[in-house]
């Protein structure tokens, strides 16, 4: 062996494993094998955007949840022998965990459990930028783990440890106190009204100018939309929850000035304490004069993604507002044939291609809103400058409330000039 193979020998691999994850969920009464497929896809996603990859999926029907263990004592066997085989590095339940259930899984597991809660407030943290949502992740985050702590979840060493700190999450005893941790709560919550002053100042100074803020699903588009609207060079990623922060522009279209502000997006099930802390953030939507509401078309389930927005802004105080609704993504979806191809067509080609109609879906959704959907393609400029007609449109509505004589200058009372 020569003496430069000898050399590669000692060489090792210091990149870091890329962990690995088994997703579970039951099938509950009502639902089918199909829906709790679609929601096991988007937990996957939310692995993969924590930085794990999904191996496996377990389900099972049952009509509740076993109070022990979660699941049946037949299907923790038929899950512990799959990770032990395979060397798998967490498990991750679609639906979030008791204390008791926590604790019992990692005994009998031997591996890193989350539940949907966790994983999310996980990916918040990892993502939060400003000093409002760093704090607001860390109180729902320690709110959550509180009642949860064992001696066996080495992940919870990631914890920060004061707040404010520079050099990000620090390393914590796994054995956190429990009043420790009630200190840090009461910390967090003090420095978090402290900041909710700042942006009660700042938003005082936006009195006087229409405030209009992008709402929607995690992963439907909006800092897309953010960035064509505003020309400006806001993170956008195919992931989950790519935007934490609340961003605010100002916008001026045809001569009409106006706030535009991206912010976090909603989902399935999203933890009670983060919407909690969050409340601050979310007064950019209750304070708003006009929500846009972009809805990803191309997804299977965007009805059910419209229903998640519309109870989650209903939970906030938000739901009565005006609201623009944008179906995005239009250019993944293909597009409704004409009657002379559709009598070419199969029965059976025409149901396998679940085509949408889009002139019978802008009438169902105009009359629930009032006002005229807009169909786009964000990415690569569909029909751009037809939402921007109609985002100004509803801003000029909006504007008249503020000032109600500001465009009377330009009406011209056709009437004296007769029939010609």
């Amino acid at each position: 062996m020569s003496k430069y193979s000898r050399k590669l020998q000692k060489l090792y691999d210091t990149a870091p494993k890329q962990e690995t994850a088994v997703l579970v969920a039951l099938i509950h009464q009502g639902q089918t094998e199909q829906q709790v497929q679609e929601y096991l896809d988007e937990l996957s996603f939310l692995t993969e955007t924590l930085g794990a990859k999904t191996v496996y999926k377990f389900t099972q029907r049952l009509e509740k949840p076993d109070v022990r263990t979660f699941v049946g004592s037949g299907k923790l066997e038929e899950i512990q022998a799959y990770i032990t085989h395979f060397e798998v590095d967490m498990v991750i339940f679609d639906d979030d965990l008791s204390p008791s259930q926590m604790r019992n899984l990692e005994n009998e597991l031997k591996v890193k459990v989350y539940d949907r809660s966790l994983l999310i407030l996980d990916i918040f943290l990892n993502r939060a930028q400003t000093a409002q949502a760093k704090t607001q992740v860390e109180l729902a985050r320690f709110q959550y783990l509180l009642p949860r702590l064992t001696r066996m979840w080495t992940h919870l060493e990631r914890q920060r440890g004061g707040t404010g700190t520079r050099g990000g999450a620090g390393e914590k005893e796994i054995e956190t106190d429990k009043r420790d941790i009630r200190n840090k709560i009461t910390l967090l919550k003090t420095k978090l009204k402290e900041i909710e002053k700042q942006g009660e100042t700042q938003r005082k100074g936006r009195k006087g100018i229409v405030r209009v803020a992008l709402v929607g699903y995690t992963n439907v588009g909006k800092s897309t939309l953010m960035n064509l609207i505003t020309k400006t060079n806001i993170l956008a990623e195919n992931k989950l929850f790519a935007t934490v922060d609340s961003t605010v522009r100002k916008v001026v279209l045809e001569n009409i000035p106006f706030l535009l502000s991206d912010t976090v997006g909603f989902i399935r099930k999203l933890p009670t304490h983060l919407i909690e802390s969050f409340k601050s953030t979310l007064d950019e939507i209750r304070e708003a004069d006009l929500l846009v509401h972009v809805v990803d078309i191309s997804h299977p389930g965007f009805e059910d993604h419209i229903a998640v927005v519309k109870n989650t802004l209903n939970e906030i105080g938000a739901g009565d507002k005006p609201m623009l609704l944008v179906f995005n993504k239009i250019d993944l979806v293909p597009l409704m044939p004409s009657e002379e191809e559709m009598q070419q067509m199969a029965d059976l080609e025409l149901e396998e291609q679940q085509y949408l109609d889009f002139n019978k879906l802008s009438k169902a959704y105009e009359k629930k809103t009032g006002i005229p959907p807009v169909f786009m393609a964000a990415e690569n400029g569909t029909n751009v400058e037809e939402f921007r007609a109609s985002l100004i449109k509803e801003v000029k509505k909006q504007h008249l409330k503020i000032y109600p004589h500001y465009l009377e200058s330009e009406i011209i009372d056709l009437s004296q000039f007769g029939e010609e």
